[in-house]
């Protein structure tokens, strides 16, 4: 249901323009149980509600279960893709110290080995220059190409050329995984972004059914207690 109900309300939120959403300031569960909550309080209250607020009942009362389940599938999705992105963080910081080690040794190689060579040797210079993780991560590339380019002086000094294959598909796999792992810091995501806007939808609905129950029942306590946030209390 809540799948059905998030994408039903997709196109809504995709109209909703970017400049305007902000994050929860509420966590997402709470205010999905506050939703449940209200629904069932304000449902008792209808008929009074209605003729004595003008309180649009279908489009905010009656929506609110269908609102909480497009963001609760939306939390459930943000979720998701952060959990893959916190992984690939924590995979990068333990594999990228090997593909430092690798790409260190073979600059060490490459400068024995060519240091006959005036050319080469300017162009592993070249390549040694920079720093950063994408920085190691196309030295890995270029190192590969540049050795099987010139494998004899390699040879010579006994280098082993299957560290070339490695550090090519080395390169390609940290790529892909720096680019998953810097996800998990990007607050601009696509799937954040989508949440946002659902929990703003729901807020919408939640805000003009408390105000209007909040109006009607100021003089009834028993009432009036149910139209107010008990995480805000």
């Amino acid at each position: 249901m809540s799948k059905d109900n998030f994408e039903q309300m997709l196109p809504l939120f995709d109209a909703m323009p970017d400049h305007k959403v902000k994050t929860p300031n509420i966590p997402v569960d709470t205010i999905l149980q506050e939703v449940e909550d209200l629904f069932v309080w304000a449902t008792q209250d209808k008929t009074t509600l209605v003729d004595n607020s003008g309180l649009d009942w279908e489009h905010y009362a009656k929506e609110l279960p269908a609102r909480a389940g497009a963001l609760r599938h939306a939390q459930s999705i943000w979720v998701s893709e952060r959990y893959g992105q916190e992984e690939a963080n924590k995979t990068w910081k333990e594999v990228s110290p090997a593909a430092y080690g690798l790409r260190d040794d073979l600059l060490d190689d490459f400068r024995y080995a060519y240091r006959k060579r005036t050319d080469l040797l300017s162009r592993v210079r070249e390549i040694s220059n920079g720093s950063g993780n994408a920085d190691m991560i196309q030295d890995l590339s270029d190192l590969s190409v540049l050795g099987k380019s010139n494998l004899e002086p390699l040879l010579v000094s006994k280098f082993d050329p299957a560290k070339l294959e490695e550090a090519a598909t080395l390169s390609n796999d940290m790529a892909e995984l720096l680019a998953r792992a810097n996800g998990a810091t990007l607050e601009n995501s696509s799937a954040k972004l989508v949440r946002d806007k659902a929990f703003m939808h729901v807020k919408e609905a939640l805000d003009e059914v408390r105000d209007a129950g909040k109006y009607v029942f100021k003089n009834q306590p028993e009432r009036y207690q149910g139209y107010i946030s008990r995480y805000r209390k």
